[in-house]
């Protein structure tokens, strides 16, 4: 298992319902996001698996490894495993050790969404949690109860792990989240530009960089 992982602050989530909604091809998006300097890219399809799915994956996952940057598969393992990516699960997928099973030498992140979550999340094999959503999202269905700035920062304090914040963050609030703790911040819709361009995605995400940085947060005393 990865030791010390350091996640970058620059999170962005590919999620292929929301790409698809916005006319914008996942591997035309991970070119522009690779372009600008991501450091960390996550492929999030919620959807059944077809062969063109997968296809997709292998692409970016080629993409993110000729440019050296850490290609994260949500929820399988089995694919993950197949394609050589790190992996992010939630709370309805495999359990981190069951995952380990599968992904035993890859990078592991785990979703939370309170206190309980978290302080259970912090004893799994794991490189990294998430936590979220911090403000109200329109990138899921049926989104967990809203964190809020203050008890990220109570709920800091519960893990030493590299803690990602999701949900509902901007360029207006971003600096606040890593304030309140949070290592990184994972964007879905906020990496898509107005236009669904190679330029304006890649506009967007170096602004995203300049704004947050793109390398990891330093280590976290006391924590």
């Amino acid at each position: 298992m990865p030791i010390a992982f350091k996640v970058p602050r620059f999170y962005p989530i590919l999620d292929t319902a929301l790409l698809r909604r916005r006319g914008c091809a996942p591997v035309l998006a991970a070119e522009a996001l690779l372009a600008a300097g991501a450091r960390i890219l996550q492929y999030r399809h919620k959807d059944d698996w077809r062969q063109s799915d997968f296809d997709t994956a292998r692409q970016i996952a080629k993409l993110c490894h000729e440019a050296g940057v850490l290609f994260v598969l949500n929820d399988r393992a089995d694919f993950a495993r197949l394609l050589g990516a790190a992996l992010h699960i939630g709370q309805d997928d495999l359990p981190p050790v069951a995952a380990r099973r599968v992904v035993s030498d890859e990078v592991m992140g785990f979703s939370t969404h309170n206190k309980q979550q978290l302080a259970r999340a912090n004893e799994e094999p794991v490189e990294y949690l998430s936590i979220g959503p911090i403000f109200p999202t329109t990138s899921k269905d049926r989104p967990d109860p809203v964190v809020g700035l203050d008890r990220l920062r109570e709920l800091r304090t519960l893990t030493a792990k590299p803690l990602v914040a999701i949900g509902g963050i901007t360029m207006l609030n971003a600096r606040e989240v890593l304030a309140g703790g949070a290592d990184s911040v994972a964007l879905i819709s906020g990496i898509l530009a107005e236009n669904c361009d190679r330029k304006s995605l890649r506009r967007t995400a170096e602004e995203w960089i300049r704004l947050v940085g793109v390398a990891a947060a330093p280590d976290r005393i006391g924590v």
